[in-house]
């Protein structure tokens, strides 16, 4: 079996309001809405975010979002009002923890060993 690429999916309660938080952390509006309760994001480096309207599910999900420059991105999400106060700084990789409107965790990661997952 080979496989190609990978979706992150994270489910909230409501896609409208969802999708236009999301659009201000990513930056960008989505790239698709191939279903009237689904948004996607393509990431130039390979992978997709879904967002999808699921409420029962909503609070429950957490993905990594791979970074060049964390301080950067804390920055950045600090000027939306985002919480940054949760980072971690190692030898292999330094990360910012948020959460969305719903609860879902968001990891914005700067790997800083080649090994690691860009």
């Amino acid at each position: 079996m080979a496989i190609n690429n990978v979706l992150a999916s994270v489910a909230v309660k409501n896609l409208m309001a969802a999708g236009e938080w999301y659009r201000e952390v990513l930056g960008r509006a989505p790239d698709s809405m191939p279903m009237h309760e689904l948004l996607e994001w393509k990431f130039a480096g390979g992978g997709w975010l879904q967002v999808y309207e699921l409420p029962e599910r909503a609070g429950h999900g957490s993905f990594t979002l791979a970074v060049t420059d964390r301080d950067e991105e804390v920055r950045r999400l600090t000027a939306l009002g985002i919480d940054t106060r949760q980072t971690t700084d190692n030898p292999l990789v330094k990360t910012v923890m948020i959460t969305d409107p719903d609860g879902n965790h968001i990891a914005f990661a700067q790997a800083l060993d080649a090994s690691m997952a860009r």
